[in-house]
């Protein structure tokens, strides 16, 4: 009965110890940064996670190879927009890139504590992907007041391998508001990463930066052209494709 009661008594010290650790503020607003959360502690993080375990394994199992890193910005005036193939995306191109990178996800992301914990300890913030708000700008430009970039999927979800589709104005008119160059990134082969074995080879190649304009849609076009040319996959608006082509994040 003794140990029973010690065993009962150290289950609940460790849970609390865990909440309190991962989960301890279930109430803050996942949708607002201030540059101040971009701070050592969180770099460190996300250095240590996506440029050095990241890394390995993508150079390792994956194969990865990366061109154009030349035409990354010297400064972080720039929003990093690849097309979306993988879970694996956001954490590859902060490995890559050499500024830590602030991604968006869906809200409902936060919603599942130990993703909740992961994902804000590696700089994301939450969005409603129907409509971004305020709050969203307003982080944006906290981001850019830090030594991090901002990163978006301009597609707002994962593509179907071979084509891009799906691409709105939003991340176009954040960087008219921002003052931000879009980075275009052409990702290729991380829609296989789950297979087994992995045969393939993962290639990422980025694109000349494609400066802010007063016109969102021909900032949209010139996007669309370059992750053609990296990627080698065709564009096709959102009405072309059929219902069993759709893919949620």
């Amino acid at each position: 009965m003794k140990n029973l009661y010690c065993a009962n008594f150290e289950y609940i010290i460790l849970k609390d110890i865990g909440e309190r650790i991962l989960f301890w503020d279930k109430d803050k607003n996942y949708t607002r940064r201030t540059a101040k959360e971009y701070n050592i502690w969180r770099t460190i993080f996300q250095f240590i996670i996506c440029k050095i375990f990241y890394m390995i394994r993508l150079k390792l199992i994956y194969r990865l190879e990366v061109e154009g890193l030349e035409n990354v910005p010297k400064d972080n005036a720039y929003i990093v927009c690849p097309n979306h193939l993988s879970t694996l995306d956001p954490p590859m191109l902060a490995g890559i890139l050499p500024r830590r990178i602030s991604f968006m996800a869906k809200k409902e992301l936060f919603d599942i504590p130990f993703i909740r914990w992961w994902i804000d300890w590696l700089g994301t913030f939450a969005v409603n992907r129907e409509s971004l708000g305020p709050s969203t700008i307003k982080t944006v430009m906290e981001i850019k007041k830090s030594n991090w970039v901002f990163g978006i999927f301009p597609q707002g979800t994962r593509g179907v391998p071979g084509t891009i589709s799906g691409v709105t104005e939003g991340f176009a008119k954040l960087a008219k508001i921002t003052k931000c160059a879009v980075l275009p990134v052409g990702i290729v082969g991380t829609d296989k990463a789950t297979h087994i074995p992995f045969s393939g080879k993962v290639i990422v190649k980025i694109g000349k930066p494609i400066p802010y304009s007063k016109n969102p849609e021909e900032v949209r076009e010139k996007w669309i052209e370059q992750i053609q040319e990296l990627t080698g996959f065709k564009y096709e608006p959102q009405e072309c494709l059929g219902a069993g082509d759709e893919k949620s994040a």
